[in-house]
């Protein structure tokens, strides 16, 4: 598929769908905990195809698993049955435990599970783009020396961080490129770290390791989607473009017409309904009167597309995932 295309068709169309980040919530249409989802490629990808049967996503997207990649460094992991798996502790606090540091092969620890997951997604979903699901360079960094000290030692280690940072996104580069050979169509960078930053920190501590990433893996083929959905991203979107991602996804902790202000409008921009507090915590009433008003407000722009403002928990409601949907179809029915 050429996904430079299907950027531009989406841009131009009056129609459009949304592509929500939405897959952990198959854990309720599977029957299964977390655990047992995220520990089964079959599963995944099972939950990937039930997503796509049951609603007119724009795209599926693979689990938005944040803690894979810093396992693989060896970091240490909480599971639980209910919720996503989340990173303790930290692994560098020097510049000769950063030296130190070695890059994992893609493909170690659960990574082997997720990459298999979208490939089997693939031999499943045919009639629409798969997107995997990865981390971000400085998103990974602070898991690895801690999420508070990634924040103080850009000023204070800013060798070590720029140590531990290259060795993240070499890591990143090879296991997107074990996405693009199962067959996925792009990929969902997550930089949620980043949006804590200062556009002059964003600049030097995550710009140019995402633009590393873009510049080796994206292609006609194979698209970049960056997720920011930090305070602070509006401010550091002239930082952003410059990363060379084909596509932007915000969170809600920002006004999406502010983003669409300074995105160009051949860039496609999506955002950004509360997941927390819509999705898992709203009401189909509430989720619609919030989907109908964003879309309101934003859709004169061509350029945007309606979503998720970051990973849909597992434990949201049916119900308001549903009415999400519901509220897109009842605003596209008149044009």
């Amino acid at each position: 598929m050429n996904m430079y295309k299907w950027l531009e068709d989406l841009r131009t169309a009056k129609v459009k769908k949304s592509m929500p980040i939405l897959s952990f919530p198959s854990d309720q249409l599977l029957g299964v905990t977390v655990k047992e989802l995220i520990m089964d490629y079959l599963k995944q990808a099972e939950g990937m195809k039930r997503i796509c049967d049951r609603l007119p996503t724009l795209a599926s997207v693979s689990l938005m698993d944040l803690s894979v990649e810093a396992e693989c460094f060896g970091a240490e992991i909480v599971f639980s049955d209910d919720e996503v798996p989340t990173v303790v502790g930290k692994l560098v606090g020097s510049v000769e435990e950063a030296e130190q540091l070695k890059i994992p092969a893609a493909g170690d620890c659960r990574t082997a599970i997720y990459i298999k997951a979208v490939g089997e997604a693939c031999k499943l979903i045919k009639d629409r783009p798969v997107f995997a699901g990865v981390i971000g360079s400085f998103s990974l960094a602070g898991r690895l020396v801690g999420v508070t000290e990634a924040m103080i030692n850009c000023y204070e280690e800013p060798e070590m961080m720029k140590i531990v940072l290259e060795k993240s996104t070499r890591f990143i580069i090879d296991y997107i490129n074990e996405f693009k050979k199962a067959g996925a169509n792009g990929v969902v960078i997550a930089e949620p770290l980043t949006g804590m930053l200062s556009p002059a920190l964003a600049e030097e501590f995550s710009e140019p390791y995402i633009k590393m990433i873009v510049d080796s893996c994206q292609t006609e083929d194979f698209i970049v989607i960056y997720h920011n959905c930090g305070d602070y991203a509006v401010n550091m979107i002239s930082s952003l473009l410059k990363t060379g991602a084909k596509a932007f996804h915000f969170g809600n902790a920002v006004d999406m017409r502010e983003v669409l202000k300074k995105i160009p409008e051949s860039v496609v921009a999506m955002g950004n309904i509360d997941p927390a507090g819509q999705f898992k915590n709203g009401t189909p009433a509430s989720i619609r009167a919030e989907t109908l008003k964003l879309l309101e407000d934003c859709s004169r722009y061509d350029n945007f597309v309606i979503s998720s403002g970051c990973d849909i928990p597992p434990s949201s409601r049916w119900e308001n995932i549903d009415a999400y949907f519901d509220a897109i179809k009842e605003f596209y029915s008149d044009k």
